[in-house]
């Protein structure tokens, strides 16, 4: 029988056209069914639920509660992104229980091992007002709220909302400091965006996290964090998972800080990786917007001279997650900014 090209193997009709070798195929790694609410995915500390209610319906949201030996009196509340978890912050909490804070790690409803009831309405007031509920049941009435990314648009929120409760506020490269919307940024409905969360994939979260959060450098240490996030997609809770997560992304496109910069009145430090390349929203924009959007570094500058009482500190040579990059630049960053010396 003939054989032509295209029913020849794709190495060995590469090498007959003379497009030289061809790569091996990188393997497409296993991913373990994790659990819609990463059941099966271990966290640093003990995980406790605290019961609210969604549209008539019991939702737990999860959060750890981290003792220090040495109490210094103050508490530390660290809210996570959207594409992380309360686990991500393990070494920041670390760093900070050691030096006397008593640290406060919740997973917001709808992520990561807190509910995600479908008949949800996210918001950001709603988070804030959860949160808030948190820290009043632990006998907490002021704390250093740390947000990063859009943990950072929840932590402005619940400063707008209470900000007699935040001793200091401090801004990890924060989404929300601009309005998309003012760019050309078109809305999506969440069908559109549900549609493209159930693509998700391991490949699909190291492909984005590789090029917008560590600018191209991979390191083995940050698969643990992919692994979590793609397998709360392998099973039978993946539907759930990807309604949330789009409800959430349109959260963040249409609920924007930017307007309301001038009501954050608490102490505040925006801390941002210099080599950040996000920008909410550049999947959504046409293609000849996208290069135009301005990321993270790019609008950090002029957002906190919109802010009563703000600075800015600029990592340079980090990106979207220093925290997870390079975790003891960052936290001695971080207890400077809190004015605390490591013990």
């Amino acid at each position: 029988m003939r054989v032509g090209l295209g029913m020849l193997a794709l190495p060995v009709a590469a090498l007959l056209m003379g497009a030289g070798p061809v790569p091996a195929p990188v393997p497409v790694p296993q991913v373990p069914d994790l659990g819609p609410q990463l059941e099966r995915f271990t966290y640093p500390w003990p995980v406790q639920t605290m019961e609210v209610d969604i549209v008539g319906a019991p939702a737990q949201m999860a959060f750890m509660d981290i003792a220090p030996q040495r109490p210094n009196g103050r508490t530390v509340v660290l809210l996570h992104g959207k594409n992380f978890c309360g686990a991500t912050w393990g070494s920041t909490a670390r760093a900070l229980s050691e030096v006397g804070y008593r640290v406060i790690v919740p997973d917001q409803i709808g992520f990561c091992k807190s509910s995600k009831p479908r008949a949800a309405q996210y918001s950001f007031e709603m988070l804030a007002t959860f949160t808030k509920r948190l820290l009043e049941s632990r006998g907490i009435t002021q704390a250093t709220i740390v947000g990063h990314s859009m943990g950072g648009m929840l932590a402005m929120r619940y400063a707008i909302l209470y900000p007699a409760s935040v001793e200091k506020l401090v801004l990890v490269n924060p989404l929300g400091l601009k309005d998309r919307g003012e760019e050309g940024v078109p809305y999506t409905d969440v069908d559109t965006l549900w549609a493209n969360e159930k693509k998700t994939s391991y490949a699909s979260i190291k492909a984005y996290q590789l090029e917008n959060y560590y600018h191209g450098v991979w390191k083995p240490s940050y698969d643990r964090w992919v692994w979590m996030q793609a397998g709360m997609y392998q099973g039978a809770g993946r539907d759930t998972v990807a309604l949330a997560q789009a409800k959430t992304s349109e959260m963040i496109k249409t609920q924007s800080v930017a307007h309301e910069l001038y009501r954050i009145t608490p102490s505040t430090t925006l801390i941002v990786g210099t080599l950040d390349k996000t920008a909410f929203g550049r999947a959504q924009a046409p293609a000849n917007l996208r290069k135009f959007l301005e990321p993270v570094p790019m609008v950090a500058p002029r957002a906190v001279k919109q802010m009563p009482n703000a600075n800015l500190v600029m990592l340079e040579g980090l990106g979207h997650s220093p925290q997870v990059e390079d975790s003891a630049r960052f936290e001695k960053t971080l207890l400077a900014v809190l004015g605390t010396r490591p013990r």
